[in-house]
């Protein structure tokens, strides 16, 4: 069994290919485990927050949007890239507000997770939002949403379903229900 240094890549040179608004990419050439070289092509991300906002009822809020790259109506968290200078912290409550017109007492950080490892670096930081009260919804120019309040457990349907069917949006559903149900619990203790 190799030890996890023996598995590391280490990169020999790389190229921006594409520089745009959000992503940047890159060909890296890279030294393998076995001494032979490989190239590698990756993308550059700035990372993402995502949040499930739970009234006190035990609801979600949910919204839906088209996404032009599959060419569909996804149902989805709310969500956004972590704009330059800004926490992830920040990010949750600044897209929570812009999405949703949600603000929160509370964001409770959940943890973190890759989706695309096999091309990408980006990190989506999940969140949980509670004593959240309605204000002004702003959504960005270029972004149209609809909101949908449902319970939680209707959320967790629609991943059973496949009515949920993005990625990001099932496992920081999954991940939040989990600390939501544990949460549950030490309450009624």
């Amino acid at each position: 069994m190799k030890h996890a240094q023996e598995l590391v890549e280490k990169k020999r040179s790389s190229k921006q290919v594409y520089d745009g608004n959000l992503l940047k990419v890159y060909v890296d050439e890279v030294r393998l485990p076995n001494g032979a070289t490989a190239t590698r092509d990756w993308i550059k991300h700035p990372g993402a927050c995502a949040v499930v906002p739970i009234f006190d009822n035990g609801d979600i809020l949910l919204i839906e949007q088209y996404r032009y790259s599959c060419k569909q109506l996804f149902i989805e968290v709310p969500a956004g890239k972590i704009d330059k200078n800004e926490t992830p912290d920040q990010t949750a409550e600044r897209e929570l507000k812009e999405e949703t017109g949600l603000v929160a007492d509370q964001i409770h950080y959940i943890g973190h997770f890759y989706p695309a490892i096999g091309y990408s670096d980006e990190v989506i930081h999940i969140y949980a939002a509670t004593g959240i009260s309605m204000q002004q919804q702003n959504t960005d120019a270029d972004e149209f949403v609809t909101l949908t309040r449902t319970p939680f457990t209707s959320a967790m349907n629609m991943i059973d379903t496949g009515k949920i069917n993005d990625g990001k949006s099932i496992v920081c559903l999954q991940r939040v229900w989990s600390w939501y149900q544990q949460r549950d619990q030490l309450r009624s203790l």
